[in-house]
């Protein structure tokens, strides 16, 4: 896979010093590549100083960007001086990714006519174009900044996981194994809402893969791979062989799918079917799809996967969908957050243990291997989920952090404790709203990161629960 690649692009406004752009190209190019990136570039004898001012250089980078269509993932927008709107709209109108502008600090003891740069003012006139034209762009604190700073490695790092999310967002492909228990209403979604979001739902019934795994031998080399894989994934010590080889093969048949239909996500219909007919909960089946990237969440819970997805393009780790579950003593803002085993191993404290599924062993031994229980641990979190309504596509998003506070053993699956400020507003909000009983987590602070990808390039309605 190539490195995430930026198209950079000097604005120049003939009055002001360009004399400074020559020195903004190498030092952009030096924090582009430090922060471990790629990039191109117009030739510098391109344009007059390798900049661009007015529609005629703005139109000769559009052709350039058109011609290297597909080998960037992003524009930075750099203003060494105040820069020139015309230019700027002529060249990017059309660029198709995020544009983050980024504008050059002056400096006390070289405000003189040779030097002062006047990017501050600048940045407004080109944010206020943008606008006007209806082309979405990204700006981040500081208002001004220069490329060799630690600020500055900090936006490009943010802008880098926005660029993911859009891309990565624009379409997807999203398995949905097995109709929705009709238990579960809280998990309904509309497949005519999402496609309008380019997200496109693969239908398969349930029946179809347990049939698939019938037929399947045990001796099969694919469900022997996959068998050694499982058991080096986590704790298989008190499996039966036959329910690790029957697990095998589901997992086979996942990745079937998944290569087949090119998805980037499925959920899958869990329970009571897999426990009646074939004897196991694939809990540990999705905490594996987890941990090697590809998201996967329970319960037919489709909406929590897309969260789950957006996270892990932002912030490159697994994800998780976990239940609201238990209160943890008389603290306000700490919650326990609970799912029977589809947690990622990198997201654990240590190796999970798979068991016989509790809730399905109460009333017949033996129908529920596959839980995997352990612990999540302490990680600075962002929670999130959304609904289908009224053919929108609406999210809400916060922050918060799992912590170092233990449950007791006897607590059944994959649990942790986690914080989150002002927790009670926010599940009154949650729930006043229609929001699941499911939160998709990831692993860091992304809420400024998602809300800039969510609201200003793919169109989804987020609703405030702070």
């Amino acid at each position: 896979m190539r490195k995430q690649t930026f198209a950079l692009y000097f604005a120049n406004r003939g009055f002001f010093p360009e004399s400074l752009i020559s020195s903004a190209r190498k030092e952009m190019i030096q924090a582009v590549t430090e922060a471990g990136y790629d990039y191109i570039i117009l030739n510098e004898d391109a344009t007059r100083y390798g900049a661009v001012e007015g529609r005629q250089e703005g139109r000769l980078y559009a052709k350039w960007l058109k011609e290297n269509e597909g080998n960037y993932d992003g524009v930075i927008l750099s203003l060494p001086n105040f820069g020139d709107e015309n230019g700027v709209i002529a060249a990017l109108e059309e660029a198709g990714v995020p544009i983050l502008v980024q504008a050059y600090p002056d400096e006390i003891g070289k405000m003189d006519f040779e030097h002062r740069r006047d990017s501050y003012c600048g940045k407004f006139s080109v944010e206020d174009v943008f606008h006007q034209y209806g082309v979405p762009f990204t700006a981040l604190e500081p208002h001004v900044v220069h490329p060799l700073t630690a600020a500055f490695q900090q936006n490009l790092k943010d802008f880098a996981a926005v660029c993911r999310v859009v891309k990565g967002m624009k379409k997807i492909t999203i398995g949905c194994i097995g109709a929705r228990t009709s238990k579960f209403k809280t998990v309904r979604f509309d497949e005519i809402t999402l496609q309008k979001y380019g997200i496109t739902v693969e239908t398969f019934d349930l029946s179809e893969l347990i049939y698939k795994v019938q037929q399947m031998s045990d001796l099969d080399k694919a469900v022997l791979t996959k068998k050694e894989r499982l058991i080096n994934y986590t704790d298989f010590s008190k499996v039966p062989d036959d329910k690790i080889t029957t697990l095998a093969k589901v997992s086979v048949v996942l990745d079937n799918y998944i290569e087949e239909y090119q998805m980037q996500a499925l959920t899958l219909r869990c329970w009571e079917e897999m426990q009646m007919v074939l004897g196991v909960a694939p809990c540990v089946l999705l905490s594996e799809l987890n941990d090697r990237g590809i998201v996967a969440s329970c319960e037919i819970d489709l909406c929590s996967a897309i969260n789950m997805y957006s996270m892990q393009l932002a912030s490159e780790q697994p994800t998780a969908c976990l239940d609201w579950n238990n209160n943890y003593g008389d603290d306000p803002n700490k919650v326990i957050l609970f799912h029977c085993g589809p947690v990622a191993q990198k997201l654990m404290k240590a190796k999970g243990t798979v068991t016989d599924h509790k809730m399905f062993a109460k009333a017949n031994p033996g129908s529920g291997w596959g839980s995997n229980e352990g612990g999540i641990k302490a990680f600075p979190m962002t929670f999130s989920n959304c609904k289908t309504e009224d053919g929108k596509l609406t999210f809400y998003l916060s922050e918060g952090e799992f912590t170092e506070d233990e449950i007791e053993s006897s607590f059944f699956g994959c649990g942790g404790v986690a914080r989150i400020p002002n927790l009670q507003t926010k599940l009154l909000k949650m729930g006043r709203s229609g929001f699941r009983h499911h939160t998709a987590v990831g692993v860091g602070h992304m809420n400024k990161i998602l809300t800039e990808a969510f609201t200003y390039y793919l169109g989804y309605e987020l609703m405030e629960i702070e």
